[in-house]
C-alpha cells in the first residue's frame, strides 16, 4: 500500500491560511491599515469599489520599502517586528505575524507601488494568486500604494459567501472606525466609490469621535482618566441620558489595538448601575495602556481577543474610574475643543479666598393656611392615629406583597387551548379592568384572564405589517415641513440597505447629502408621531434585533415598527380602547404570542383562586 500523507502546494496551503486572516473585505481593509499604521504614516487613504469586492486600496506616506523587503513582504510569516519568541511578550505594533500581505495576495490580484523616504525611484510588484507576475522600478511618491483587486476571484466559494454591498460596506466601516479612533493624531480618509464617507484630519480624541459620530457628540463626552502602575485609562463614556437600545458604540482599545472583552464590558455596565434602563446600554471610547508583558494578544487570528496578566486589577480600576466621573463630570459641554487632557473645571475661587457654607433659615412654625384672623391648625390624635395607621398598613401590604403574587403554575395550566368565542361575551368585555396600567383583567366562563397590553398592541401591529407588506398595501401621510435626519456612517449605510423595503411600510424618504435622508412623508397610521424619532427608533430596534435573532429584513423591520408603535407599559387605557384591543389581539393568527416570543395572555379558573382562599 503506498503512502497516502503528503504536503499541500504553497499556493493551496495560502488560501487555506487566508482563510483565517481574510474573511470578508473589511478583513484585508483592517490588516493593511494596520500596515500603514506601523509604517508610521500621518496621512492613511483608504479607497474601496463595490463595498472591496472590486477594488481595495490603501495609500500611505509611511516609511516605504526598499526592493528586497517589498517582494519579501509577500512570503509567508516575513516579518520586521519579530526576531525571536520573547519579542511576542513586547509587541507595540499592530501586525507582527507576518501572514496578512501572503495571505491577501493568495485569493486577490494585488499591486504594490512602493517608495522610501529618500530614495530616487521605488518598486511595483505585480502579485496574482500567490504568484509573481511582475516586478520592476517606477516612479512614485513616498510612501506605500497597495491596491487588492477583484478579492476571493479564484476561491469562487468563498465570493458566493459574501453579503450585499451595504452589509460589506457597514463591516469595512467598522474596521475603519476601529483603526481611525485610537490614533487621531493620523489622518485618515474614506471614499466608497467615488464619494466621500470620511474625512478625518489631526487632532485629538475629542476632535476625532466628534469627526466620525456628529458635532452632537461634544455634550454627550463624559471624560475619563486614571493612572496607575498596572494600567493606566483614557478616554470618553456618554452621558446616561444618551445610552442606547443597541451595543454599536463600545470600544475597548489595548495599547491603541482594538479589543473585545466580555468581562470589562461589565466592569463598565456596573458603573452604570442604577443609571440606565434595564434594557439600554452604555457607551464608551476607553483606552486601556498595559505592558506588553502582562498580556497575550496572539491567541485569535484576528487580535481581538486577549489574556491579561492580572484581569481583575483591572476589572476593578476600570469601574471605579467610570464611576468618578459619572460622579464629577461637568454637565455644560465645553466650547474648547482642544480641551481634553484637564478633565474637570473647577469654580474660581472667592475673592476672599474663603468658602462659606450655605446657611437656610426654616421658620418651624410656619402654616401655608394660616390667616391673620385664624389660628393655627394642629392635626388632631384622630388624625395622627389614622394616618400611622394607613403609613403601617402600606408598610405591611409592601412587606407582604410577594406573597400574594400569583405563582406561575404547570404547562398545562399556563397553555390555553379555550374557544374565545365561546369563552368570551360582549357583557364580560365591558368589565375589563386595567391593572397597574400595564395589563388588561376581564372575565371568561372559567375564572378570568390577564392581558399584557404592550405585548398584545405589539403582536397586532406586527401581523398589520406583515399583511401591508404582502399586499403592497401601505399609505403615506406627507409631512407638511420634510424634516432632516443625519445618520451616523454605519447607521446611514443600515438604511441605505433597507431603503426600499423601509419606502414599503409607508416612510417616504430621499437621500440628502452626506450621511443624511429627508423625510417626505411617514406611515399613515402613525401620523401623530414624531417623524425623526420614529425613524431613529425603527433603526435601534432593527440593530436590537440583529442581535437579538436571525430573522429576515421584513420580519425584523415589522418587529421594529411594532415595538416603537406599541402602547408602552404606564399608559391609561379607557374601557373603549381596552376592549378594542382584546378584539384586535384574539383576531390575529398567533394571539397568544409577542413577536419576541413572549405570552401576551395567562388564565386563572375560579377553582386555582378557590384553592388560595381555602385554610
Amino acid at each position: 500500500m503506498s503512502d497516502i500523507i503528503q504536503l499541500l502546494p504553497d499556493s493551496v496551503a495560502n488560501q487555506i491560511a487566508a482563510g483565517e486572516v481574510v474573511q470578508r473585505p473589511a478583513s484585508a481593509v483592517k490588516e493593511l491599515m494596520e500596515n500603514a499604521l506601523d509604517a508610521g504614516s500621518t496621512s492613511i487613504k483608504l479607497i474601496i469599489k463595490d463595498a472591496g469586492k472590486t477594488l481595495i486600496q490603501i495609500i500611505d506616506n509611511g516609511c516605504g520599502m526598499s526592493e528586497t523587503d517589498a517582494r519579501m513582504s509577500f512570503e509567508r510569516h516575513a516579518t520586521s517586528k519579530i526576531r525571536k519568541a520573547d519579542d511576542l511578550f513586547a509587541i507595540r505594533t499592530m501586525g507582527f505575524r507576518g501572514e496578512a500581505l501572503a495571505s491577501i495576495a493568495a485569493i486577490a490580484q494585488v499591486e504594490l507601488k512602493t517608495k522610501r523616504i529618500g530614495d530616487d525611484i521605488g518598486v511595483k510588484i505585480d502579485i496574482e494568486g500567490s504568484e509573481l507576475k511582475s516586478q520592476e522600478a517606477c516612479s512614485c511618491p513616498e510612501g506605500t500604494s497597495i491596491s487588492v483587486k477583484n478579492l476571493f476571484y479564484n476561491v469562487p466559494a468563498r465570493r458566493n459567501f459574501l453579503k450585499t454591498d451595504a452589509v460589506e460596506l457597514r463591516h469595512i466601516i467598522d474596521e475603519f472606525q476601529r483603526v481611525a479612533i485610537p490614533n487621531p493624531q493620523v489622518a485618515f480618509s474614506l471614499h466608497h466609490n467615488n464619494t466621500e464617507i470620511f474625512n478625518l484630519p489631526i487632532g485629538n480624541l475629542k476632535q476625532r469621535l466628534m469627526a466620525i459620530f456628529g458635532s452632537s457628540y461634544n455634550n454627550r463626552l463624559v471624560p475619563v482618566e486614571e493612572n496607575t502602575n498596572i494600567v493606566n485609562i483614557k478616554g470618553y463614556i456618554i452621558k446616561p441620558d444618551f445610552a442606547k437600545k443597541t451595543r454599536g458604540e463600545q470600544f475597548f482599545f489595548l495599547n491603541k489595538r482594538f479589543i473585545k472583552s466580555a468581562y470589562l464590558h461589565h466592569a463598565v455596565q456596573s458603573a452604570f448601575e442604577q443609571l440606565l434602563p434595564n434594557d439600554s446600554y452604555a457607551s464608551y471610547f476607553l483606552m486601556l495602556d498595559v505592558d506588553p508583558k502582562s498580556i497575550d494578544i496572539n491567541i485569535h487570528p484576528t487580535k481581538t481577543e486577549v489574556k491579561f496578566e492580572d484581569e481583575k486589577a483591572i476589572y476593578a480600576f476600570l469601574r471605579s474610574t467610570i464611576k468618578k466621573s459619572l460622579g464629577q463630570f461637568n454637565i455644560s459641554p465645553s466650547i474648547d475643543f482642544n480641551q481634553e487632557a484637564h478633565l474637570y473645571n473647577m469654580p474660581l475661587k472667592p475673592v476672599d479666598g474663603i468658602y462659606k457654607q450655605p446657611t437656610i433659615t426654616v421658620d418651624p412654625n410656619y402654616n401655608p393656611f394660616k390667616t391673620e384672623s385664624s389660628p393655627s391648625i394642629k392635626p388632631s390624635e384622630r388624625e395622627l392615629s389614622n394616618r400611622e395607621n394607613w403609613e403601617k398598613m402600606y408598610s405591611r401590604h409592601a412587606d407582604n406583597q410577594l406573597e400574594f403574587e400569583i405563582k406561575k403554575e404547570d404547562d398545562n395550566q399556563q397553555t390555553i387551548n379555550t374557544d374565545w368565542d365561546n369563552e368570551l361575551h360582549e357583557s364580560n368585555l365591558k368589565s375589563s379592568y386595567q391593572l397597574h396600567n400595564k395589563y388588561i383583567l376581564t372575565h371568561i366562563k372559567t375564572g378570568f384572564m390577564v392581558i399584557d397590553q404592550q405585548g398584545a398592541h405589539e403582536r397586532i401591529l406586527y401581523e398589520h405589517i406583515l399583511d401591508a407588506f404582502e399586499k403592497h398595501k401601505s399609505s403615506t401621510q406627507q409631512e407638511l415641513f420634510p424634516k432632516t435626519i443625519e445618520f451616523n456612517p454605519v447607521d446611514f449605510a443600515l438604511v441605505k440597505e433597507l431603503e426600499t423595503d423601509i419606502k414599503a411600510m409607508g416612510f417616504d424618504i430621499s437621500e440628502f447629502g452626506k450621511n443624511t435622508f429627508i423625510i417626505h412623508g411617514i406611515p399613515a397610521d402613525t401620523a401623530d408621531s414624531d417623524s425623526v424619532a420614529l425613524l431613529e427608533g425603527l433603526i435601534e430596534n432593527y440593530k436590537q434585533n440583529m442581535i437579538e435573532l436571525k430573522s429576515n429584513k421584513r420580519e425584523n423591520l415589522a418587529r421594529s415598527m411594532a415595538r416603537n408603535l406599541s402602547i408602552k407599559s404606564g399608559k391609561n387605557l379607557t374601557q373603549e380602547e381596552m376592549n378594542n384591543l382584546i378584539d384586535e389581539l384574539f383576531a390575529c393568527k398567533m394571539p397568544y404570542s409577542a413577536p419576541n416570543g413572549k405570552p401576551t395572555i395567562t388564565s386563572f379558573s375560579s377553582d386555582d383562586l378557590d384553592k388560595r382562599f381555602k385554610k
